[in-house]
C-alpha cells in the first residue's frame, strides 16, 4: 500500500514542478511583454504632434492616430500587469503545494525507513 501511495505523491509532485515550470515561463513572457511595452510607451512621450504613428497589421503598416496608439498601449500594460497579478498567485499556490508534497513524501520516506526492506521514495 505504501508503494502505491508513494507513487501516488511522486506523480502528484511531479505535476506540480511542470505547473511550476509553466508558469514560471509565462511571467517570464508577461515581463518581456511589459518592457517592451513600457518602452513603446517612453518612446510616445519623444514624439511632437507632427509626427506619424504607425501600426503593422500583418505585413502591412497602417496610419494610426498618436493618441488611439498612447490609449492601446495603456490598455495593454494595465492587461499585462493584472495578468503578471494572476501569475504569480498561481506561482505562490503552486509553491505552497509543491512544499506540502514535498513534506508529504519525506514523511512517507520516514515511515518507510522505519520498515525493514522498503525502498525510499525518489523526488523526495
Amino acid at each position: 500500500m505504501s508503494e502505491a501511495r508513494s507513487k501516488i505523491l511522486t506523480d502528484e509532485f511531479a505535476k506540480l514542478q511542470a505547473d511550476m515550470n509553466k508558469a514560471v515561463e509565462a511571467r517570464q513572457r508577461l515581463d518581456a511583454q511589459l518592457s517592451e511595452n513600457e518602452s513603446v510607451l517612453k518612446e510616445f512621450s519623444t514624439l511632437t504632434p507632427n509626427n506619424t504613428v504607425f501600426k503593422m497589421i500583418g505585413p502591412v503598416l497602417v496610419k494610426q492616430d498618436q493618441a488611439e496608439a498612447r490609449t492601446n498601449v495603456e490598455k495593454r500594460l494595465e492587461f499585462i500587469r493584472g495578468e503578471i497579478q494572476r501569475v504569480e498567485a498561481t506561482l505562490k499556490d503552486v509553491g505552497t503545494k509543491l512544499e506540502k508534497k514535498k513534506a508529504d513524501l519525506a514523511s512517507l520516506n520516514a515511515q518507510l525507513g522505519a520498515v525493514p526492506g522498503a525502498a525510499p521514495v525518489v523526488g523526495a
